[in-house]
């Protein structure tokens, strides 16, 4: 299991917390999610071996956020 936080540009609200964590929390291999709104980060443990970082960072953008 790997963990990594993110740097996400964009979110500003319960709704945006709620985007960002329904869709990355919906990929296959992903143990948990946590944005923590105030710092504008996105937590996330997955198993490397069925998913990778740049699928995450994809759905992420897909939701119309910026991960920098």
């Amino acid at each position: 299991m790997v963990q990594e936080t993110l740097t996400v540009k964009g979110m500003s609200c319960g709704h945006c917390v709620s985007s960002v964590e329904g869709s990355v929390g919906e990929l296959s291999g992903v143990e948990s999610v946590k944005v923590v709104l105030d710092k504008g980060q996105v937590e996330v443990s997955y198993n490397e071996n069925e998913l990778n970082l740049g699928k995450i960072k994809e759905v992420i953008e897909d939701q119309g956020y910026d991960v920098v």
